[in-house]
């Protein structure tokens, strides 16, 4: 039997609440339960050789955040006659995970969970057959361009874009005032879209790179960090070393290391992120032992994210009582939408381009120092906006998936 926290127990009563009077509850009457199937597509990335003690990724990264969001889910469900279920499919050829998809939405389902690259992405949505019976929940991808140039209709982003990061680091940077930055990239593409973000998000709230440095040798930095990287580091006066180095190559041995005794923030150091395993406020405490009791281990963000996409979709299908593909979209990017998530706020969709609303915490690598957005970052509809594209920055159109003119 499922073990009701208080949390559980503060949902159910919530829900029992907006039932009609005289409505019976599926558990009370034995009638099987409907089922709400939602597939999780993973692709499977050849690994990549590391420069650095690096640790590798859980191989459960991503779908056990859906799993312990389909179990919150349940907890409410099965007293209203549903029940969610997760099927999980992994590939790493890209033709596989289309098949998948196309074979799931042709059985009658329309939720999928996708943990896949940006060509991925697209491909799947460009497919006639999907792009009108699915709704996808980006849980993994922070590419800048699904949200900015290539919309589309029925996707939807639970985890931050870069620019949604960046920004709400560079908030916390500006109001300490912070302003002059030495920006330090790695050679991963991955690296040079962080950057071209940070940059974006100079331009938006007054900060200046005194001078930039990419790291052009791919050696092991493990015996060497602290010949290499004093020299790497000379430049003029600054406050901050800003890092783009996603796989973590150059980036973990910073910290300490630069010429001049500045702290280090960006993709290493002090460090913007959708979830971290030290949040405990506003209840996070109890989401984090849940996961923890479940999976042992702590939640990463990407769990975060495939939980907020479950739990998204739970709270819609509860509030308007239909499983229905159409039904659950409108929902879920109307103004009625509201979902609690452990953050202090309520989160909610944007609809134009579906990027998903959130407080975005700012870390170091053992507790939480701050969270965006910042006090006095203002917005004319949520504060929230203030991270990642507002409506005027938005070139695609989330009715039609196409680049406007």
């Amino acid at each position: 039997m499922t073990k009701l926290t208080p949390c559980h127990l503060l949902m159910l009563l919530c829900w029992i609440c907006l039932l009609r009077p005289g409505t019976v509850l599926a558990a009370e009457t034995g009638t099987e339960a409907e089922v709400i199937g939602v597939l999780y597509l993973r692709q499977q990335m050849p690994p990549k050789p590391v420069l650095s003690n690096v640790r590798a990724a859980p191989d459960n990264l991503g779908v056990a955040g859906a799993l312990l969001g389909r179990d919150d889910n349940n907890t409410i469900a099965r007293f209203i006659g549903q029940r969610f279920a997760i099927e999980t499919f992994a590939s790493a050829d890209a033709d596989q995970l289309l098949a998948a998809a196309s074979q799931w939405i042709a059985a009658g389902n329309s939720f999928i969970v996708a943990d896949l690259p940006t060509p991925t992405l697209l491909s799947m949505l460009q497919q006639p057959a999907l792009r009108d019976r699915a709704v996808v929940f980006n849980a993994t991808n922070k590419d800048d361009q699904l949200r900015q140039l290539h919309c589309q209709a029925h996707l939807l982003h639970t985890i931050p874009s870069r620019a949604m990061l960046t920004d709400a680091l560079t908030q916390l940077l500006i109001k300490k005032r912070w302003q002059n930055w030495l920006l330090v990239t790695g050679l991963q593409p991955g690296d040079q879209l962080y950057a071209t973000a940070l940059q974006r998000s100079a331009k938006r709230f007054g900060g200046k790179f005194v001078d930039s440095r990419q790291w052009q040798t791919e050696s092991d930095l493990r015996r060497s960090a602290q010949q290499e990287i004093p020299r790497f580091t000379q430049a003029r006066d600054y406050d901050v070393v800003l890092v783009a180095d996603e796989p973590g190559d150059i980036g973990e041995y910073l910290p300490y290391n630069t010429w001049l005794p500045r702290p280090v923030a960006g993709t290493q150091g002090l460090t913007a992120t959708a979830w971290h395993w030290s949040i405990e406020q506003w209840g996070a405490a109890q989401l984090q032992n849940r996961f923890r009791d479940l999976h042992q281990r702590e939640m990463a963000e990407t769990d975060y994210a495939a939980w907020l996409a479950l739990r998204a979709l739970g709270e819609a299908v509860t509030r308007t009582r239909s499983p229905d593909r159409t039904t659950v979209y409108d929902y879920l990017l109307s103004e009625n939408f509201q979902l609690s998530a452990f953050k202090g706020r309520a989160l909610s969709f944007r609809p134009w381009n579906g990027q998903l609303r959130q407080p975005i915490p700012l870390v170091q690598p053992n507790a939480v120092v701050s969270q965006s957005p910042q006090d006095g970052y203002l917005h004319p509809y949520s504060t929230m906006d203030t991270l990642g594209f507002d409506r005027s920055e938005v070139k695609c159109s989330m009715s039609v998936g196409h680049t406007e003119s």
